[in-house]
């Protein structure tokens, strides 16, 4: 697979993304926050490979582009809905218990949860729009490394293991914040 840099803004770029996920395939991408690393998170091929460029094994999340496109796979009572979509309505990560099938079992948590999360930013809505199955989001560093900001950054770090590098110019803003349903209340895990 040939490795590239293309603007978001860029008439192919959806496409070129999707050919990539489609072929078990890596990309960086723009969100409100960092770069994400993402992939097909039903493709078990490309979560090693994630976790392979993270060095690490561990849950990872998935974007989404409203609250509504979880409410047929997330496994809480309805009555909850207003107390998680509040939480996913800024930069945070939300994770909640999930039905069995929706994504690869590699990238879940302990208790079938799964972290999710809603980027505000243009690139992530379209191809959370367009793609038909979840795409992960995992920030772009080897595990207790600082994120990489520019796409120049990650292309010298990860050239070779990522396949196509979605970019929208230096991004440098803090992590989201992670929340863990509970039916008691939110935990916050990361600040």
């Amino acid at each position: 697979m040939k490795r590239k840099i293309t603007n978001w803004k860029t008439s192919n770029a959806i496409e070129e993304c999707i050919r990539v996920l489609d072929n078990d395939g890596i990309i960086a991408y723009p969100t409100d926050t960092l770069y994400g690393l993402g992939c097909n998170a039903k493709s078990f091929k490309a979560i090693k490979r994630i976790n392979k460029i993270k060095r690490r094994k561990s849950p990872i999340s998935i974007i989404i582009n409203s609250e509504k496109s979880i409410l047929n796979w997330i496994n809480v009572d309805t009555k909850y809905n207003r107390f998680i979509f509040d939480k996913l309505s800024t930069s945070n990560t939300v994770i909640v218990p999930i039905k069995k099938g929706f994504v690869s079992d590699h990238i879940l948590g302990s208790g079938q949860t799964l972290g999710v999360r809603i980027p505000h930013h243009a690139f992530c809505f379209q191809i959370t729009e367009k793609y038909p199955n979840p795409i992960t989001t995992t920030s772009i560093n080897t595990t207790g490394e600082k994120p990489l900001t520019s796409p120049n950054l990650i292309r010298k770090k990860f050239g070779k293991e990522i396949d196509l590098i979605i970019e929208d110019g230096i991004i440098d803003n803090k992590s989201s914040k992670i929340y863990l349903f509970k039916k008691e209340g939110f935990k916050l895990l990361r600040s």
